[in-house]
């Protein structure tokens, strides 16, 4: 159908192209300007013209990427609702150039399960073009225009023109069935495409902090959401291991440790290292001057300084190694350092191009649009971030061949990427709709006195140090429950990392990221509301479920395959519906990049899952023995539903649930 729609549509565009050439060829022949009268029709061909080209391309799109539904992976009902109403409206309204598409789930369940609002909308545009439409009217030839489906039982027009839906329930049990047999399976991709993600970014020989907590838990897990749905993901770190600051760093080396060249230098401290450098690089001018040459000599790339600017920042890498093993986060460094011999050619480029300015012996770049301008080349020379920066997006344009590249780091940094992409756009190295450029940005971390996070004395808060308190407050909060007595020490440990790094990441990602948040370890451990620790332990009971009425996974297998998904019950019937909305709230991520979305989603399954927990009987037991007398499998297959979804869920977040808590 969608084909035979493009057929048409590109038989009226050429037929409609050789008559404004006809029409355009007569204009030209007309020689005298005042005998020039051309055909009225020309300008009302060009209009329709640009309409169909519009059309032609959206289908053509909406073909391309429309993929069959092959069984195995979850259907995005929404979508696939979208794609039957979309046929519909532009049957009902052909004279709407691109009218609007609104399917979503439905806030009552008494109305519906989704619900098609795009009734009104129409009418307005349709009022703007001097045609009175009841909306209620169009609702009613878009439900006549429904193309024959899988997945509608039948629609209600409500109040102005509201399309309420109510699916099958059969077709829902069957996407179970799916799920259960092949487990979470990402629908698949019309192309895979690369993506770039920027994130972590700390600076060598300084200690990573607390606001490198939010960049590299956003980054990793917007990595982590990439990689399931199928995309090629390149995580990059792009430290600040190049500048002006490693001069006092191998001066200072040089002083304290002459031998550095033939024995690795004990630096135990690089944070108190650095301090004592920049120290000494206030106060004592001949080492300043040393500070200095030791910066030219590194730039000229001399051995012997390489090689203590390569020990300073390895000291650094394994610093933040730790941090990262603790995160689960795997990343490949890639610093400015990494860029410094392409900026020249950055700059050659911008200058042969005519887009270089001259400010007080500064090279500048304005961008369309952008009241700041970058600074490619300072008035000594050197180069700033903005050279940095140009130079990494178009090596990972041109040389990573990225479809998608993302910065995630604090939104105080949003207008210098938004130079940065202007820049990039104007000089031609992407298309905005063809890569996908985007800065991601997040608030800062708030103490619970809702100033910025620092300790006691006004420092700001070391990452390994919060890291290890949260080891420390999991660890109590597992005692408090009596854990220790019920788990062997290897699962109280693994118990006690999943609770605390789990705590600490979702506690992050539970927040929109735009916003500031306040760090609470109280509120972050609490095992009530919207928490990890109270996801993570209503996981571990789901499991326990199956385990308890000694249904091993074999079991379950088989049933999967032979036992028929039953939602009659009502509680059954918003659970089978809750877990079957994965998808949907995985694509609106992609499309936004906002992760707590995911976060309700979790905590709205499970909370879902106690509703029917509570009202449905999974098994059944003799009220004296405790035996079990009757297992409902189809319920038992929902409880493995939901804790498949949710198991997938903690793993784009990069929490590691454990089978026993």
């Amino acid at each position: 159908m969608m084909g035979d729609c493009v057929t048409e549509y590109s038989e009226r565009l050429k037929k409609q192209e050789r008559e404004i050439q006809s029409l355009s060829a007569e204009i030209e022949c007309l020689k005298n300007p005042q005998k020039l009268n051309p055909s009225s029709r020309l300008d009302d061909l060009q209009e329709e013209n640009a309409r169909l080209r519009y059309r032609l391309n959206i289908l053509k799109r909406s073909l391309q990427e429309e993929t069959p539904y092959d069984g195995t992976s979850m259907l995005n009902i929404n979508q696939r609702l979208q794609e039957i109403f979309g046929t519909a409206i532009r049957a009902s309204c052909p004279e709407l150039d691109s009218p609007p598409l609104a399917v979503t789930p439905n806030q009552q369940a008494k109305f519906g399960d989704y619900q098609c609002n795009s009734a009104m909308a129409m009418a307005q545009m349709l009022k703007a073009k001097g045609m009175k439409v009841n909306p209620r009217e169009i609702a009613e030839k878009i439900v006549q225009n429904l193309p024959d489906n899988e997945l509608i039982q039948k629609t209600e027009i409500a109040g102005p023109g509201f399309i309420n839906i109510h699916l099958k329930k059969a077709f829902v049990s069957k996407l179970l069935s799916n799920l259960l047999v092949n487990g979470v399976q990402p629908p698949p991709l019309a192309c895979r495409k690369r993506v770039v993600v920027d994130f972590s970014s700390p600076n060598i020989a300084k200690e990573m902090h607390v606001g490198h907590l939010r960049s590299t838990i956003i980054g990793e897990s917007m990595s982590r959401l990439f990689e399931f749905l199928g995309y090629d993901v390149v995580r990059l770190n792009h430290v600040g291991d190049w500048g002006t600051q490693f001069g006092m760093l191998i001066a200072h080396l040089q002083d304290k440790f002459p031998n550095y060249l033939t024995v690795s230098p004990p630096i135990g401290d690089l944070q108190a290292f650095y301090k004592e450098s920049k120290k000494r690089f206030d106060e004592e001018e001949d080492f300043k001057k040393r500070a200095y040459q030791c910066v030219v000599r590194l730039q000229s790339k001399e051995a012997n300084f390489i090689k203590a600017w390569y020990l300073i920042c390895d000291v650094s890498r394994k610093e933040f190694q730790k941090v990262y093993d603790c995160l689960d986060v795997h990343i490949t460094e890639r610093g400015e350092s990494y860029y410094q011999d392409m900026m020249v050619n950055v700059v050659k480029e911008f200058e042969e191009k005519g887009l270089v300015q001259m400010d007080e012996g500064r090279k500048i770049v304005f961008a369309p649009g952008q009241s700041i301008p970058l600074t490619v080349v300072k008035s000594d020379g050197g180069y700033t971030y903005d050279t940095s920066d140009l130079a990494a997006i178009r090596q990972r344009i041109f040389d990573e061949k990225a479809d998608i590249i993302i910065y995630v780091t604090d939104s105080g940094q949003a207008m210098h990427f938004q130079v940065v992409f202007a820049a990039a756009r104007m000089i031609g190295w992407y298309d905005p709709h063809v890569t996908r450029v985007e800065h991601a940005g997040f608030g800062v971390v708030l103490g619970e006195d809702k100033k910025k996070f620092k300790t006691r004395s006004g420092d700001t808060v070391r990452l390994m140090d919060l890291l290890e308190e949260g080891l420390r407050r999991s660890m109590d909060k597992l005692k408090e429950k009596e854990r220790d007595k019920v788990l062997t020490p290897e699962e109280l440990t693994k118990a006690q990392r999943s609770v605390a790094f789990g705590c600490i990441k979702y506690a992050d990602l539970c927040h929109n990221r735009i916003n500031d948040y306040i760090f609470s370890f109280d509120k972050m451990l609490d095992d009530r509301g919207n928490t990890a620790a109270y996801l993570l332990y209503a996981f571990t009971r789901i499991r326990s479920i199956a385990r308890l009425a000694n249904i091993d996974e074999a079991t379950l297998r088989k049933a999967a395959q032979t036992t028929e998904v039953l939602l009659d019950h009502e509680k059954e019937w918003k659970l089978g519906k809750c877990i079957l909305r994965f998808p949907e709230i995985l694509q609106k991520i992609l499309d936004d990049l906002l992760l707590h979305t995911l976060c309700d989603y979790l905590y709205e399954l499970a909370t879902t899952f106690t509703e029917f927990y509570d009202s449905c009987y999974c098994v059944e037991k003799d009220r004296q023995t405790g035996e079990v007398v009757k297992v409902n499998m189809w319920r038992m297959l929902l409880c493995d539903a939901t804790a498949t979804v949710m198991a997938k869920g903690f793993d784009i977040l990069g929490i590691n649930p454990v089978q026993r808590m």
